[in-house]
């Protein structure tokens, strides 16, 4: 016979696994809109993990390393980053509580693991992505 304490433990986890499931489910429905919303999200999450930073220079970076290919506006980074502050993915402090001048993010512990996730989960929608524009950019331009 299973005790009270084992059964509301055991309800506990189920209602843990439930939920990791659903989230899955979720992210899994998003990665069908990789570009918009897959990669920036991944990208800002994955631009924190290499240091702390505000949304102006997420911007700033990301057209460094796409070689101004592409330069995201601010106007979609951050709704990004208040999401994540909301779910305690990053975490964002002013740089002169006074003045309020700029927001620097740090990413969080569970951050991390949300990056790390979302890797795993937009990794073969991306390389699809890339398939996608290699062929018609053949088509196009190619043939």
């Amino acid at each position: 016979m299973v005790s009270s304490n084992e059964e509301k433990r055991l309800y506990a986890e189920y209602l843990k696994d439930l939920e990791s499931l659903k989230k899955v489910k979720k992210q899994k429905k998003a990665v069908g809109q990789v570009f918009a919303k897959g990669i920036l999200p991944l990208y800002v999450l994955y631009i924190l993990s290499n240091k702390p930073t505000n949304g102006n220079d997420i911007a700033h970076v990301i057209g460094i390393r796409t070689n101004g290919r592409w330069i995201p506006s601010t106007g979609g980074i951050y709704p990004i980053l208040n999401k994540f502050e909301k779910q305690k993915f990053i975490e964002g402090k002013w740089d002169d509580s006074e003045k309020k001048m700029q927001k620097i993010y740090t990413i969080t512990e569970s951050g991390k693991v949300e990056l790390e996730e979302r890797k795993s989960l937009l990794k073969g929608r991306i390389e699809d992505a890339c398939e996608v524009f290699k062929i018609v950019y053949s088509d196009l331009y190619i043939k």
